[in-house]
């Protein structure tokens, strides 16, 4: 079974178009829970495994899905970081921290608590992330033109293979100055597509991404902005819409953010000194 027929399935729909009715089989994205399940040592209690996270996303690219994760949250800066990934149990994955690597469980469970709390959020979220490390964007070499960026969107969606299928799968994808889409994750979850690129990335040596943009098929959230953070990435495109924190990070890390991204246009939220006009 390949990657794709393990994310696909089926179920049996009444039809209905302009008054015609039929019975047929409609093609499905499946989801199904991942738990990542992490063993790190503590200089109190020794070796410990602890289930950190647990994400409904599209079964395959579960390990550079872990990864990313990973690597979002600041839990691993490399691979030198991991010692050994176990898959053998379904819908679990289990990946052991080198003895030298640090991980401040109670740190996670702060940024998740700022960043799924209706009451923290604003301040206290742009804070966990400078907190965590996190420097403004300072390398300024990428730069795209507009009429670049027009086509994007199309070139995005020719290559959802999930999405053309079911219509039901977010996409992120990595992209150069030339328009050129070279890499592109999909996955129930928005967060789980970017992690998915994100570890595929990880895997590849090419972070952090100084010469690309990511694309993502729906809106820019908070916690996407902070991923391409997380991956040095100066430009994030959304074909939605950000939100209101998401934009208070492009302008607080330096980070060029566009939404509603179409072939007729799009708009600049922060950071239009990379995007360059024909004009010019």
């Amino acid at each position: 079974m390949t990657i794709l027929d393990s994310a696909l399935t089926t179920s049996t729909v009444i039809r209905l178009r302009s008054a015609k009715v039929e019975t047929i089989q409609d093609v499905l994205v499946v989801e199904e829970p991942l738990e990542i399940r992490l063993g790190y040592n503590d200089s109190r209690k020794g070796r410990i495994h602890k289930s950190i996270s647990i994400t409904m996303r599209t079964p395959g690219n579960d390990v550079v899905l872990a990864l990313g994760f990973l690597f979002a949250e600041s839990i691993i800066t490399s691979l030198a970081n991991v010692t050994d990934i176990d898959t053998t149990t379904s819908n679990v994955i289990r990946i052991e921290l080198s003895n030298t690597a640090s991980f401040d469980s109670q740190r996670l469970e702060r940024h998740f608590y700022t960043t799924s709390s209706c009451g923290v959020c604003g301040k206290a979220s742009l804070e966990s992330l400078s907190l965590a490390g996190f420097d403004a964007i300072t390398h300024d070499t990428f730069t795209i033109r507009a009429e670049v960026l027009y086509q994007l969107a199309e070139k995005l969606k020719t290559q959802q293979a999930l999405f053309q299928k079911t219509g039901g799968n977010h996409a992120a994808a990595r992209f150069d100055a030339e328009g050129t889409v070279s890499l592109l994750a999909e996955d129930v979850g928005r967060h789980n597509a970017m992690d998915k690129l994100l570890g595929t990335l990880l895997q590849q040596d090419s972070l952090p991404l100084k010469q690309h943009g990511i694309l993502v098929s729906g809106r820019a959230s908070f916690e996407l902005l902070q991923k391409a953070l997380a991956g040095g990435c100066s430009m994030l495109a959304s074909v939605g819409a950000p939100s209101s924190l998401a934009v208070e990070l492009a302008q607080e890390f330096n980070i060029t953010l566009l939404g509603f991204l179409s072939n007729s246009g799009f708009n600049i939220y922060h950071g239009a000194h990379r995007i360059i006009h024909s004009s010019e």
